[in-house]
């Protein structure tokens, strides 16, 4: 299974910033140690051509030059500095990256960060950028259509980050190959939000069995609306009992669940899927990491699944 990481590309925060940048290095180390069947490769830079299947030129040319407007860049929470625009377009990179491995070999692939799912086209917000799963799905669609007899591509983003992805909603409102499904807490961030093609609201306290009964109804609902050929599947650490800004109460357990749900739902069909960690800010930074560990872990069991099921025969490491 291969993931992609940025983490080298270190914003410079200010004391005090709430951003747990220090979490995705430290996830890289985890998996290194503990699931060493991930191959973890450098994220290459998105260009300026692939970001503008989604983003403005304008919006583009901005942040790549530091010349947002104060109050734009206030709403995406960084301050602009050359580290933070070369982390946008690797963080964008790396979900490409992962996209372009599943759809030539199937299985799962990972960004160890991404789910930008906040930024809109002209402008980011909530400690996104630019939106990694809008630049993914367009540029799939883009060369799945250049091989001649294909169908369109068809595109499931299912966003279990415990924030609606408002940014991902707007960029596709009008797009019926892109189906997008968000399912977040009815009253956190954004509190403006955009309508997806399924929204499902969960109230503070939300627990195991209410939290996974809704993820059921979701993708059952997924599943008699929509025909995917990939699946972009953004696995939040927010929702955990444990987090800062999460206001739910879903355990280790419950969120593990989660992802078999997903990952379940996807091989029972044979679809490619996408996977990026999203948002995370728990009180203990190693509880953060632990719930994403434990999402790497159901993400490689399922890659191997495919493995094994796309080569008998063959000695699967």
């Amino acid at each position: 299974m291969h993931a992609f990481y940025a983490d080298h590309f270190v914003l410079p925060l200010p004391p005090g910033h709430r951003f747990p940048m220090a979490k995705y290095a430290r996830l890289r180390e985890r998996l290194a140690q503990e699931l060493p069947g991930i191959e973890l490769h450098e994220a290459l830079p998105a260009t300026d051509g692939e970001l503008a299947l989604v983003h403005t030129p304008a919006y583009i040319d901005a942040i790549a030059h530091g010349t947002l407007a104060p109050a734009l860049q206030r709403e995406i929470g960084f301050p602009w500095s050359p580290a933070m625009a070369e982390r946008a377009r690797r963080s964008v990179g790396a979900t490409l990256q992962a996209a372009r491995q599943v759809m030539a070999q199937g299985g799962v692939a990972a960004n160890l960060a991404g789910g930008t799912h906040h930024a809109y086209a002209d402008k980011g917000g909530g400690f996104c950028v630019f939106n990694d799963f809008a630049v993914a799905a367009r540029l799939m669609q883009a060369e799945h259509a250049r091989q001649r007899g294909r169908a369109p591509l068809r595109v499931a983003i299912i966003d279990l980050d415990v924030h609606q992805g408002n940014g991902t909603a707007r960029i596709f409102a009008d797009d019926p190959s892109v189906f997008t499904l968000s399912l977040h807490g009815a009253r956190n961030f954004p509190f403006r939000k955009e309508p997806s093609d399924l929204d499902v609201e969960l109230p503070d306290g939300c627990a195991d069995a209410e939290y996974l009964d809704a993820v059921d109804r979701a993708l059952d609902e997924l599943a008699h609306r929509f025909e995917p050929g990939l699946v972009l599947y953004l696995a939040g650490a927010d929702p955990h009992e444990g987090d800062r800004l999460g206001r739910l109460k879903v355990s280790f357990d419950g969120l593990e669940a989660r992802d078999r749900r997903v990952m379940d739902w996807a091989w029972q069909r044979r679809l490619p899927v996408v996977m990026a960690m999203g948002g995370g800010y728990g009180h203990d930074l190693e509880v953060t990491v632990q719930v994403q560990v434990n999402s790497y872990r159901v993400a490689h069991e399922y890659h191997l699944r495919h493995l094994r099921r796309a080569a008998p025969a063959a000695t699967v490491a």
